[in-house]
Order: C-alpha cells, then sequence, then structure tokens
C-alpha cells in the first residue's frame, strides 16, 4: 500500500467526526489559500470579512482532536474545508462551500452537506438553496445526487473568465429539508 493511498484511507476514517468550528478573522489566511486555489474569481478577505461581520454562519471543517496526527492532514491544525450560510427567514442559502484540493473526491463534501441539512432541521428552515456554476460538473453532480434540483438560473451571475473573457451563469438549485414536527 502506497503512502498516499494509506494517508487517503486515514483522512475518509476521520471524515466519519468533522469539528464544525466557527470561522475567525485569524482562519482567514487559511482559508483564503485554499480560496484562491480553488475557484476562478474567489472570495476575497473583505468578501470572508463581511460574511463573518454581518453574522452569516461561517464554519472551518478540521479533523476531530481524538484523531489527530500531528503533521499529517488529520492534524486538527490543518484546515480541510470551510463553508458559509446566510440564514434567511425560511432557508439557508449556501453561499461558499470549498474543500482542500488535496481533500476533493473523499466524500467530504457529501458529509458537510448532510451537515449543513441538519443545521436546517434544528433551525427549523424548510429548504436550502444555492448558486453553482453549470462548468462545476463535480460540484453539480455532488448537488444532484442528494436531492438538489436546478429551480433557475441567474444570467450573467459570475465575473468573466479571465481564460474566455466570458461571464457565466449560475445554476440555482434547491432542495426542501423535511422538518420534524
Amino acid at each position: 500500500m502506497t503512502k498516499e493511498l494509506h494517508a487517503k484511507e486515514s483522512i475518509q476514517e476521520g471524515i466519519a467526526e468533522l469539528s464544525f468550528l466557527p470561522m475567525l478573522p485569524a482562519d482567514l489566511d487559511e482559508v483564503l489559500a485554499i480560496e484562491a486555489v480553488s475557484h476562478i474569481h474567489p472570495w476575497t478577505r473583505g468578501n470572508f470579512s463581511d460574511s463573518l461581520t454581518a453574522g452569516h454562519w461561517a464554519y472551518c471543517i478540521r479533523p476531530q482532536l481524538d484523531q489527530a496526527i500531528k503533521g499529517s492532514y488529520l492534524d486538527p491544525q490543518v484546515l480541510w474545508a470551510y463553508c458559509i450560510l446566510f440564514p434567511a427567514v425560511d432557508e439557508l442559502h449556501l453561499l461558499n462551500i470549498t474543500v482542500s484540493p488535496k481533500l476533493r473526491r473523499l466524500g467530504l463534501a457529501a458529509r458537510m452537506m448532510n451537515a449543513i441539512e441538519a443545521v436546517a432541521v434544528q433551525q427549523q428552515m424548510p429548504r436550502i438553496i444555492l448558486e453553482v456554476r453549470p462548468s462545476n460538473s463535480a460540484a453539480v453532480n455532488l448537488y444532484q445526487s442528494i436531492g438538489y434540483e436546478q429551480i433557475g438560473t441567474r444570467k450573467n451571475y459570475y465575473p468573466a473568465n479571465p481564460q474566455t473573457g466570458l461571464r457565466e451563469d449560475a445554476a440555482v438549485m434547491a432542495k426542501s429539508i423535511k422538518l420534524e414536527p
């Protein structure tokens, strides 16, 4: 078994218990490092700071302390992913969800989405809504696989792609959340 394969198996085991910690201004350097390599038009420090100031629900995802292995991806100091949620009156709007590139395709985003749905249930919000680039097929496939449906399109939503010079529409997707009585 290669060292990389063993590390991925350890990470997959660690995904069973995620730590959702409130995002703090001190986390922004790590968040911005992942954001910069993950998106064509990454959020800026100002975007994240504004979200924190506005009271959006912002979380950093790190491995559980009881699974810690210093100096590895299971080190609780290593940022795995983050998300920003905007609670509205009757829906939860997912503004940003990003997984570290080295940890993609391990089920982490799906686990995060399940946790976000649990938050919606806890907060009695019957729907989650999000925007996604149609060209981001991995994200679109994930959302569809867990029950999100496209409910609309926001024309020219995303800034122009530096390679093509074209703006991209956003697919607006939503999922109804079954609330317990």
